[in-house]
């Protein structure tokens, strides 16, 4: 399990958060203006645009985009594909 579970402020119900702590992780949600101010380690949220950008690189691949192969598996090898060449490119 990992250690944190990153989301936007669209994901700061508090039955969400009860959720992942249900699950034995720590949500690192930034509260919306009108609620209390919830613990969110800054370290952790301002890292998010890494995972962002790499998502929309990878998005740049029509299979990725569309999900265009049937299968679990296959979707993966395309995954796996997208990100090496994106890893290669850098």
């Amino acid at each position: 399990m990992p250690g944190w579970v990153v989301a936007d402020r669209g994901y700061s119900s508090h039955s969400f958060r009860e959720h992942i702590w249900s699950l034995g992780t720590k949500p690192a949600i930034p509260a919306k203006s009108n609620e209390a101010l919830a613990a969110c380690p800054d370290w952790i949220y301002t890292n998010r645009n890494v995972v962002e950008r790499l998502w929309a690189r990878l998005k740049e691949w029509r299979a990725v985009a569309t999900r265009y192969e049937k299968t679990a598996r296959s979707f993966m090898g395309v995954l796996c594909l997208a990100a090496t060449l994106d890893w290669i490119k850098r």
